[in-house]
């Protein structure tokens, strides 16, 4: 019988290094870097870097997000070359990689900060955008700092169950609950293009909501998916950002939990992975950043279910960076 064909361990495309091709190597083989992506040392340039932040040393309620960028990784075993519903090959327009985790202190919230902030400066050297993957949202605080220290006061769209601009928690100035507050302060924002989207569950008081628009923010509440749709929400982001420089922060409990157990703050009543995904996909539209995903946590997961719909996020957040 003639000998089996010889095939790339990699998919390229020119000079972009893509995914191990899954026709050589199987999916399930082999060290787990988002997508199969290569690792940053191992190409010269970079478009976007996804970069791990194991930390969760920021969390009110439920431990675990810090095993959450290797989930992730995991769980995008099964991502592919191309995606139809874009019709674009997001890792042969883009040179994407995988940067590896931060290793931040999890017992200084402080030091932990500054590590991330210089961490995603440093990285920001390297590559044009930047995919940070967590970790508990307390690490959006300092990436966004580097992200306005490249671009100026940038737009946020959250995608959250939760505001995250509350003032503080036992007296904590910094943790996951707060970092946009701490952002909106710091004049990292542009408080004309801000805007929060899943918003959901029971506040403290009318207060928060009252704080949360003095501070810059807009919300389109989960429950208005059934009313306005997903044409609705993509509508309200478009004419709410229009072409700022926008920053994407992702709170996987912004899906229900039967899409995504595995988090620390569940709410009954989220968005749909279909949702979700389908409201990333209009993002080829807008002169997006960066990202974020946060708060995966696996131990509340079960087969994957939550690092499934995190990973396919990613893939869809890359897919429009592409296109843009």
């Amino acid at each position: 019988m003639p000998a089996a064909e010889s095939r790339p361990l990699r998919i390229t495309s020119g000079s972009r290094v893509g995914p191990v091709d899954a026709g050589a190597v199987p999916r399930f083989a082999g060290p787990a870097t988002f997508a199969r992506l290569p690792r940053i040392d191992e190409v010269s340039d970079v478009d976007v870097a996804i970069m791990g932040v194991p930390f969760d040393s920021g969390v009110s309620y439920r431990p675990g997000a810090r095993f959450g960028p290797a989930h992730v990784r995991e769980s995008s075993r099964l991502l592919r070359p191309y995606n139809p519903a874009l019709d674009v090959e997001p890792f042969g327009k883009l040179q994407v990689v995988d940067a590896g985790d931060l290793a931040v202190n999890p017992f200084s919230l402080d030091e932990a900060i500054t590590a991330i902030q210089r961490g995603a400066h440093g990285m920001l050297d390297r590559a044009d955008r930047l995919l940070t993957v967590g970790g508990d949202h307390t690490i959006a605080l300092p990436v966004l700092r580097a992200m306005a220290h490249r671009h100026g006061p940038i737009a946020v769209v959250h995608f959250d169950a939760h505001l995250d601009t509350w003032n503080s928690y036992f007296g904590a100035a910094y943790t996951h609950g707060t970092p946009f507050r701490r952002a909106a302060e710091e004049g990292l924002l542009d408080d004309s293009g801000c805007l929060h989207v899943g918003t959901r569950g029971p506040l403290y008081s009318s207060k928060d909501l009252t704080d949360d628009m003095e501070l810059g923010f807009q919300i389109v509440h989960s429950r208005e998916m059934d009313d306005i749709g997903v044409r609705g929400v993509i509508e309200r982001i478009e004419e709410r950002v229009g072409n700022r420089p926008v920053y994407v922060s992702i709170d996987v409990d912004v899906l229900d939990p039967a899409f995504a157990p595995g988090t620390g703050t569940p709410e009954a009543g989220g968005l749909t992975s279909r949702e979700l995904l389908a409201i990333l996909r209009s993002f080829a539209h807008l002169n997006m950043v960066g990202a974020d995903i946060v708060e995966v946590a696996p131990a509340y997961d079960h087969a994957e279910i939550t690092g499934i719909a995190a990973a396919h996020i990613g893939y869809e957040l890359l897919s429009a960076m592409a296109l843009r």
